[in-house]
């Protein structure tokens, strides 16, 4: 067994080689998402382990068994010497026993910083596939839940990610015990979510501030949806119950609650402990009960107040993934299963190329675009083209496009499709060039204006060739079915 001081000296050539090693992991330069998400991962095991070895130091410098003080005085005593050929004996014992014994020296655990393929797998284990490596969220489990929920606004799970922080707009009567369940099964998933995608963040430190200014906003009454109880009309003294410490809004309830046998045996308990209590003097007053019962009610909705706002605090530290995972829901809801598929196969090779790509990072301060060879292109280029210009799409939610290549391809892509299928109107070459939504709309009620009543499905439908030609869908089957096309 090692001695107090040797263990010391070896927890605190642990610590300083824990130290080392997050700097020699902050000089590397991660390429790619999960190299930076395992980057600091790691950082956050050893910082844990550095805090861990720190309470094993401090246990032994308060030396409460006094085995420090004991070898203290041991090796700095007359029989030094004595000592110190005694322990060498014990070390020689050691090692002609277990002549064969292997030693692993403690740097070998930090050498090799660099990502490996088993440590990205090992990482790949904390996040299940709709979350993509922590990109997006997954909220399923939490909006089934919300959409357990009685007489709240039922919405679909695009519409839940947009609108699951808008606390206020819920009635506070429907905030209920089953309501408590819902915010605290969201909480628990926020505050997993947050650690696995950014476990350097102190979350005792976010607690704490928003703690502090929640307190300040329920004591003010100024946080939305919790009105301060004293703002509202106050309770009447006369319709209390002390009895059964229960509180009524009109007289003809409470005058046939004190009929009820229930009140009677609660009031003959009260009797006799007020009896009690006049001996020693502690008899509370009906305003006394009555604000002691008001404050115990309001407990729990103070905790939901609570859980809400520490929800909304870790949506604004996660709103860059809320807005990608809205943004991908709202994409995959216009592919087909086998473009999803196909999506699934090439965001796997290209993170497989990625993660094999060791070149340097591209010295590219005019933020040119990346071409084909994984270099910036040419400046002239980038002014021949255009790409300096910026088109906005208030269809596609203000996307700004840039490039004129780019804003004329955007017409047939499924951000623009699905802007119009949203706004009802069929993505025509009619509407090529139309960006605004009220252009949009007025450019579709003049085209539905000028069709005549009789107008056949088949006139109105457009089908196009792989030459970019358009015809109707009576003349494209019959040039299809000719074989001309």
């Amino acid at each position: 067994m090692d001695s107090a001081l040797d263990t010391q000296r070896r927890l605190h050539e642990e610590i300083d080689r824990l130290e080392q090693a997050i700097v020699d992991q902050f000089m590397l330069n991660p390429k790619t998402h999960k190299e930076r998400l395992l980057q600091e991962h790691t950082v956050d095991g050893y910082l844990d382990r550095i805090s861990a070895r720190s309470k094993d130091l401090q246990v032994l410098y308060r030396d409460e068994d006094g085995s420090r003080k004991k070898e203290m005085e041991a090796i700095s005593g007359a029989n030094e010497f004595g000592e110190f050929y005694n322990r060498l004996k014990i070390i020689k014992d050691h090692h002609r026993k277990y002549p064969n014994d292997a030693v692993e020296p403690m740097e070998l655990e930090f050498m090799d910083q660099q990502p490996t393929e088993e440590k990205l797998d090992a990482l790949d284990d904390k996040f299940s596939g709709e979350e993509a490596g922590g990109r997006y969220l997954d909220l399923h489990e939490v909006h089934e839940h919300y959409m357990n929920l009685k007489s709240l606004k039922r919405t679909n799970y695009l519409g839940y990610l947009s609108e699951f922080t808008l606390f206020h707009e819920v009635p506070r009567k429907e905030k209920n015990m089953e309501y408590s369940k819902y915010l605290d099964s969201l909480l628990t998933y926020l505050e997993g979510f947050l650690r696995r995608v950014k476990p350097l963040s102190n979350l005792g430190e976010i607690k704490d501030d928003a703690r502090k200014e929640f307190d300040k906003e329920w004591e003010a009454g100024t946080l939305p949806g919790w009105p301060k109880l004293e703002q509202q009309e106050a309770p009447q003294t006369d319709l209390f119950c002390i009895a059964c410490k229960k509180q009524y809004a009109k007289d003809t309830v409470f005058n046939a609650h004190l009929t009820s046998k229930k009140h009677i045996k609660a009031a003959a308990q009260l009797a006799a402990n007020q009896q009690a209590s006049v001996g020693n003097g502690n008899q509370e007053s009906v305003a006394e009960v009555q604000h002691k019962v008001l404050a115990e009610k309001a407990k729990p909705e103070q905790n939901m107040a609570w859980t809400e706002f520490v929800i909304q605090k870790y949506a604004e530290i996660l709103k860059q993934q809320i807005d990608d995972t809205k943004e991908n829901v709202e994409r995959r809801q216009t592919l087909t299963g086998r473009e999803r598929d196909l999506e699934l196969e090439t965001e796997q090779v290209e993170l497989e190329e990625s993660d094999s790509d060791d070149e340097e990072k591209i010295y590219n301060p005019l933020k040119l675009p990346i071409g084909w060879d994984g270099k910036p292109i040419p400046y002239w280029l980038y002014k021949l083209h255009g790409l300096g210009v910026e088109y906005t799409c208030e269809i596609c939610g203000n996307y700004i496009y840039k490039g004129r290549k780019a804003f004329d391809k955007h017409f047939q892509e499924w951000r623009h499709a699905h802007g119009m299928r949203c706004l009802g109107i069929p993505n025509t070459r009619q509407f090529h060039e139309i960006t605004g939504i009220e252009d949009a709309r007025a450019l579709w009620s003049r085209i539905k204006g000028s069709k005549p009543e009789g107008a056949k499905k088949d006139q109105i439908e457009e089908f196009e060739d792989n030459e970019g030609n358009v015809f109707n869908k009576k003349t494209f089957e019959d040039l299809k079915r000719q074989g001309l096309i």
